[in-house]
């Protein structure tokens, strides 16, 4: 004989009907998000992307691989808007030719961009930041816009994003005899490109900011063998050094990207 089979109990019963009732409360709720409009020009009407394509085609040959095709917008004609959705509705532009003034370019104003990456906003308006505010940079000199990944260096690219930064900051990028570790993770380990409070946009002003990867015990010594005095010596040392200034100050590791006298990253 087949055992016999248990009915449900009433309070199973109760629990799947309370979390049927449930989701159906959440699928009745009503999600707001903030909608962008596309950027505006006083008197211009929206051609399209392919009259944008006929004299731009370098731009838009490779622009359905970008991060910003993923915008596709519309307009009430069912056209693909996707480039006038940054520099604006492009009718006055085509009217004359071309030319300044007739089109918004985002090399020139960061506003673009900013409306729809408005946190970036506010971190170029932080004390320590890229000078993209006052237009001496501009997004694309970091960032892809027409093409592949916005963000320079990731996917298969070639270059690394390390390389973006130091296109610049060519003293930064060695090679050094020795190599600090951090640099293979990346500038933005430790730097916030858009902007912070603390000086050379570090993400931490102090030593909580070396202490996010060094948090192994102190050095035992140059032979490799565990040494108790050296280990004391070198947190003793530490603790005092570390009431002076930060990790990079003080006579320490001042060369924080890397050394070509010294493994423990000074001049």
């Amino acid at each position: 004989m087949h055992p016999q089979r248990r009915k449900p109990s009433r309070s199973w019963l109760i629990f799947v009907s309370l979390a049927a009732w449930g989701l159906f409360l959440v699928s009745c709720v009503t999600v707001e998000r903030a909608v962008v409009a596309p950027t505006q020009i006083a008197g211009a009407t929206y051609v399209g992307t392919k009259q944008c394509a006929q004299c731009h085609e370098e731009k838009s040959a490779h622009f359905a691989s970008s991060s910003h095709a993923r915008l596709a917008l519309k307009d009430d004609k069912g056209r693909d808007i996707g480039c006038e959705a940054c520099h604006g509705p492009g009718s006055l532009h085509v009217k004359a030719g071309g030319g300044k003034g007739t089109i918004v370019n985002p090399q020139k104003s960061p506003e673009t961009c900013f409306q729809c990456h408005l946190d970036k906003r506010g971190q170029f308006s932080l004390p320590n930041s890229h000078q993209v505010l006052n237009g001496k940079m501009s997004c694309g000199d970091c960032h892809n816009v027409h093409e592949g990944n916005a963000i320079k260096g990731s996917g298969a690219d070639l270059e690394s994003q390390n390389d973006t930064c130091t296109k610049c900051h060519t003293e930064q990028k060695g090679p050094f005899v020795y190599e600090h570790g951090a640099m293979r993770e990346g500038c933005t380990s430790c730097h916030n490109p858009h902007g912070t409070v603390n000086q050379k946009m570090l993400v931490a002003r102090d030593a909580n900011l070396c202490l996010r990867c060094h948090l192994e015990a102190p050095d035992p010594g140059v032979t490799g063998q565990i040494n108790a005095n050296a280990i004391h010596h070198t947190a003793e040392n530490h603790n005092s050094r570390l009431m002076q200034g930060t990790c990079w100050s003080a006579g320490c590791h001042e060369a924080p990207h890397g050394s070509n006298a010294s493994f423990h990253f000074r001049y």
